[in-house]
């Protein structure tokens, strides 16, 4: 055609899905090994260890990104169970989303905590 731009020219044959709703599961092979739990020191609020401190920082963000990353994997499958049974989800959807509701209901949504010397005093978490 001659009247085809060059997208619709070098397009790819195969057709492209909009979603990868329908693709499976993808899991990461990463293995990250925990840090040891480093609070601030006494003095002046700067810690003992800084590389040990801002090592378990990181720890503790990516803890509170696993788990609301969870709560948000776990609302997409009470969501998609409450679309596929329709007016029967009462019955259906009580494991996904008993599931869904014990985790939203913990502190800080199930993020795991170090074991603090005040526990009090979380950092700002």
């Amino acid at each position: 055609n001659i009247f085809a731009t060059d997208w619709q020219r070098n397009r790819p044959s195969t057709p492209s899905t909009m979603t990868d709703m329908y693709d499976p599961p993808k899991v990461s092979d990463v293995k990250l090994r925990p840090y040891p739990h480093e609070e601030r020191g006494k003095e002046f609020g700067r810690a003992n260890d800084p590389v040990k401190f801002l090592q378990a920082a990181e720890q503790r963000a990516r803890e509170r990104q696993i788990a609301y990353e969870t709560v948000r994997i776990l609302r997409k499958d009470v969501i998609a169970c409450y679309r596929k049974e329709g007016v029967n989800h009462y019955d259906n959807c009580k494991e996904v989303t008993k599931a869904y509701y014990d985790v939203i209901i913990k502190n800080d949504v199930g993020q795991v905590q170090p074991d603090w010397s005040n526990p009090e005093m979380k950092e700002g978490w």
